[in-house]
């Protein structure tokens, strides 16, 4: 195993892969809003993401095996720590509003990965809940939160983009619910276990199909926006229809997760922010 090759392993394992999407969608919402989100904000989402998503996929493996533990996943329980104390200097900063909302996607975080129902029962072990779970908690931390950092008003236009984030969100997960298939217990009811593959797929092309309407509807057909949801609902409908049970190993947890963050470098380079 080349070293490249250990680093990107490590690059995706780690979370930062998942944190730069995070932070993408909540700049891209920041642009379309015109809100001047500064780097602690950015920061706070970085670290809160990498710290919270290492929890829930590593909380198992660090509880029952601690001390057997591979160098890889030492690497990423400290560089998880160093994230989580950064987390809270930058949450140190955030009025009141942040604390109270991402308190509410925090908690579902933990939920989703502790046992508090029952000794081994999480919010992921219930049945049809998963994929809700993971597109709310996405969609509040890229939009809720940005708004309510600059005290921004909940209008109709807000609900609307909410809802076009959920969806957008919801559709990018299906990949990794394709992908988990053939891991899943049974009992947890997922959208493929329910509908099988090509259903999963018909349903997502619905759902951006929705989401491009409403777009079209608030922001306008000439607006930046509109063109960049464009051609990120296009490109998200192609990666969805080539997703399998066999996918490449990185194929979700790479080019999927990567879209987020193509759709802040195309938007803002359609706004002129990179020239």
């Amino acid at each position: 195993m080349t070293r490249l090759y250990q680093l990107f392993r490590f690059y995706i394992n780690s979370s930062i892969h998942v944190a730069l999407a995070v932070v993408s969608l909540a700049l891209v919402t920041g642009w379309y809003f015109g809100l001047n989100l500064d780097k602690i904000f950015v920061s706070l989402l970085f670290f809160g993401t990498v710290s919270g998503y290492n929890f829930v996929k590593y909380a198992d493996v660090a509880r029952w095996h601690h001390r057997s533990l591979t160098p890889g996943l030492r690497y990423i329980q400290i560089f998880s720590f160093i994230c989580g104390l950064a987390f809270l200097v930058c949450l140190s900063y955030m009025p009141i509003q942040v604390w109270l909302w991402g308190g509410i996607f925090g908690t579902l975080t933990l939920l989703y990965a502790l046992p508090v129902f029952s000794r081994r029962r999480t919010l992921r072990g219930i049945k049809g809940v998963k994929i809700y779970i993971i597109a709310l908690v996405w969609a509040g931390a890229t939009v809720i939160l940005p708004l309510v950092y600059v005290q921004w008003s909940f209008t109709t236009e807000v609900y609307l983009f909410f809802a076009q984030r959920l969806l957008f969100v919801w559709v990018l997960t299906l990949p990794f619910e394709i992908r988990d298939l053939k891991y899943d217990d049974d009992r947890l009811q997922t959208l493929p276990q329910l509908l099988g593959v090509k259903g999963v797929k018909w349903l997502g092309s619905f759902l951006l199909a929705v989401m491009m309407v409403m777009i079209w509807l608030s922001a306008g057909q000439a607006s930046n926006y509109f063109l960049s949801s464009v051609l990120i609902g296009g490109l998200t409908a192609i990666g969805l229809w080539k997703s399998s049970r066999e996918q490449p190993a990185f194929y979700a947890a790479f080019w999927i997760e990567g879209i987020s963050i193509l759709w802040f470098v195309l938007y803002g380079l359609l706004l002129g922010l990179f020239a």
